[in-house]
């Protein structure tokens, strides 16, 4: 009986070192791994504000935007990259369709020119150079001073319906890359849509709400 039980312990003290070295072996492959990390592209409203300047008003606007690889390579491939920031006014009226009133819907380009290895960005005739994607980004993310159209009279001290959205526009793009991003998600960057209601601003207040 002894010598049974002796054998008994020896076999359970193997077995333990056994899976010992077991363990120590599968933390040390885990550690040699290498960490591959997979970016997703996304687009972020930090906040959004609107003041009353002469006789019209102008919005700010400062967002977070991330390209996914997907993205980063059709940029190094020479795609041009739209980038949308709409914002609206709207009328509500219970008796008939919302009316919109007021929006601004500034699109800018971002590009990379692979001799300069410099990422350009254009609006209108104006474009600019960046020697970073993040600078550019940032650049993207910022709408300062965008002037508002006017479709309709606006009532001061009326309540509006405002909506505000940041989202990549694929309509703009070689229509190969349209086929491509059909039903992908790495092409579909887009902030979520934001709604509120607010009163018109005054000079000497500004309207001002941070996003989530």
């Amino acid at each position: 009986m002894m010598v049974f039980f002796i054998r008994y312990c020896r076999k359970l003290e193997q077995m333990i070192r056994r899976m010992r070295l077991r363990y120590i072996f599968f933390i040390l492959f885990m550690m040699w791994q290498p960490l591959v990390v997979f970016a997703e592209g996304s687009v972020q409203i930090g906040s959004v504000s609107l003041a009353a300047v002469d006789e019209g008003y102008e919005i700010n606007v400062d967002a977070e935007i991330e390209l996914n690889a997907t993205l980063e390579k059709a940029l190094e491939k020479g795609v041009v990259l739209y980038f949308v920031t709409k914002f609206t006014l709207v009328n509500p009226r219970w008796y008939w369709f919302d009316k919109e009133v007021a929006r601004t819907k500034p699109r800018v380009g971002l590009s990379y020119h692979a001799l300069t290895r410099q990422y350009r960005l254009t609006y209108h005739s104006y474009s600019r150079n960046f020697y970073s994607l993040q600078e550019a980004l940032l650049a993207i993310s910022k709408v300062r001073g965008e002037t508002i159209t006017i479709k309709s009279e606006l009532k001061p001290g009326f309540d509006y319906k405002a909506t505000l959205r940041v989202w990549l526009d694929l309509t703009r793009m070689p229509k190969p890359f349209q086929v491509e991003a059909f039903g992908s998600s790495d092409w579909n960057l887009s902030s979520d849509k934001l709604e509120w209601t607010m009163k018109l601003p005054l000079p000497t207040k500004p309207f001002h709400l941070k996003g989530d």
